[in-house]
């Protein structure tokens, strides 16, 4: 491990912070850079002054104290950090990151962050089991927030149940498994469309579809995270660019096709998650169609099919991944884009059912391997397939070399 690597670990005011001076201590051991952040309850457990000895960085607790460097505080810190990590997490940290509250320096910095959160939930048996306690955990979770499960014993209460803190060797054994996780893809060039096209009628109106983007701007920030560097050709989308990740914005599918041509022989991976037009207006109009009482004929001519194009051209050590949204037959389908354009891997998705499709967060899908291996993936927010994609890519690339 290198000493470059920046943990920040969240401490909150519960009977287990204790065990966060070993968690401190484990992590200084393996050669990271640990810098602790207190919320004031914790501070009644622990001393700052412990926290400081251990990690040799100041401990931040205080909002409005006088800060060590000119940086804006909870900005360095949040932009600094490979892993960001609470331990414990009370039931009121939980609560307040679930629900956007940012009112301390540990939530203000969480908000800001860009890394991977890890929580470790410590509390009362029955807060833990508390259906709020578990909405807002399967919130984060929904997320992108990793999870881990507190265990099961004796607890500071006197109450015996789920709700004590893991012991700090499986909680450090995580955060080391993300820090090597993080840095899956480094060195490698990661292409992803993202959104739909537009083709013009005139220039007022336009042939579109529902796409927002949501899906292809998950993959982008999963990319990103596992060290990537990350190219996003992006349809029009309202949605903000993850950190990191350079944008090339565009319209129609020829525009598209071109800025994803130029940069195609650069790339390892592309993944095209864009809802491409299979169709454009011939003849757009200069001048906005005036209306009349008679009916409106537009000619439609093909687009460049864009996939295909690429399957014609990826090289041995490239991979290509494909997205399948139909409202019928959706294996037949996939299955014969998967073959026709050489893909290495296809996402089918039927965006008839509720909780897949466009404009929403969460979906459904198919993972269809060229060996012809299918997986079938619950309902899950996009943020979640987005990361399970990731794995795939980078358990095939292993696979290859």
């Amino acid at each position: 491990m290198n000493s470059s690597h920046n943990i920040v670990i969240g401490v909150t005011g519960g009977i287990a912070a204790y065990k966060a001076v070993e968690i401190v201590s484990r992590l200084k051991k393996a050669n990271c850079n640990v810098h602790v952040i207190m919320t004031k309850a914790a501070t009644e457990f622990v001393t700052p002054l412990t926290f400081r000895e251990i990690s040799g960085n100041p401990v931040v607790s205080d909002m409005w104290e006088e800060p060590k460097t000119w940086n804006v505080q909870h900005i360095a810190l949040a932009t600094r950090a490979d892993i960001f990590l609470i331990a414990p997490a009370t039931a009121n940290v939980i609560g307040k990151i679930a629900n956007g509250i940012a009112d301390d320096m540990l939530s203000t910095t969480v908000m800001a962050t860009t890394a991977p959160v890890v929580l470790a939930p410590a509390m009362n048996t029955n807060m833990y089991q508390n259906a709020i306690t578990k909405q807002n955990l399967t919130k984060l979770a929904g997320l992108g927030y990793h999870i881990i499960e507190p265990a099961s014993g004796m607890l500071a209460c006197g109450v015996e149940g789920p709700g004590r803190l893991p012991e700090p060797s499986i909680i450090v054994e995580k955060v080391l498994e993300l820090l090597k996780n993080n840095q899956q893809l480094s060195g490698k060039r990661v292409l992803i469309t993202a959104a739909g096209t537009r083709e013009p009628i005139d220039p007022v109106r336009y042939i579109g579809n529902r796409s927002s983007g949501k899906m292809g701007y998950a993959l982008a920030e999963a990319a990103a995270v596992r060290g990537a560097e990350v190219l996003l050709v992006s349809g029009p989308s309202n949605l903000a660019v993850p950190p990191g990740i350079t944008v090339k914005r565009v319209e129609t599918a020829a525009q598209m096709r071109d800025a994803v041509l130029a940069e195609f022989d650069n790339v390892d991976i592309v993944i095209k998650a864009a809802a491409v037009a299979d169709y454009r207006p011939e003849l757009p109009s200069e001048q906005k169609i005036k209306k009349s009482d008679n009916t409106l004929t537009i000619t439609l001519i093909k687009n460049p099919d864009i996939l295909r194009e690429l399957g014609e051209k990826k090289k041995p050590h490239q991979l290509l991944i494909g997205f399948a949204a139909e409202t019928q037959d959706l294996l037949v389908h996939a299955r014969e884009k998967l073959i026709k354009k050489n893909l290495d891997l296809i996402v089918a998705n039927d965006v008839t059912l509720p909780g897949a499709g466009f404009n929403i967060d969460t979906n459904i899908v198919k993972l269809i391997h060229k060996n012809g291996d299918i997986e079938e993936l619950p309902q899950l927010s996009k943020k979640q397939v987005a990361e399970i994609l990731i794995d795939k890519i980078y358990a095939m690339m292993t696979k290859s070399t």
